[in-house]
């Protein structure tokens, strides 16, 4: 296992959308993995905020984008972005998968619900 400041290429993400909103079926503007464990969650701009939320109940110090066409990193413990190793597969969601999503879930009104 390779596990270097807070990131594990070895772990797989836990989902193709945020764990807690298909949980309580909610929705998410963009999706965020941590690098350490994979748990997938929703951006801080989404209603529920439930990657840093993640990050700060388990102290794993850093995520990446789980959006397709982003290959960033973001430190919780510098706030700065920064480049990173591979992660195991897939290290986006399903291109086809809708932003915001899931489309079922999102209302019409989504865009008054973001922070």
């Amino acid at each position: 296992m390779d596990v270097v400041q807070g990131i594990d290429v070895s772990v797989p993400p836990s989902g193709t959308g945020c764990a807690e909103c298909e949980a309580a079926g909610g929705w998410w503007l963009h999706l965020r993995r941590c690098a350490q464990c994979g748990h997938i969650g929703c951006c801080d701009t989404s209603p529920s905020q439930h990657a840093t939320a993640h990050a700060r109940a388990t102290g794993h110090p850093v995520l990446s984008s789980f959006e397709p066409g982003e290959d960033w990193f973001w430190s919780y413990a510098t706030s700065t972005f920064f480049e990173g190793p591979a992660l195991f597969p897939p290290t986006h969601h399903p291109p086809e998968q809708a932003v915001p999503g899931p489309a079922p879930r999102v209302p019409e009104d989504w865009e008054d619900h973001l922070h």
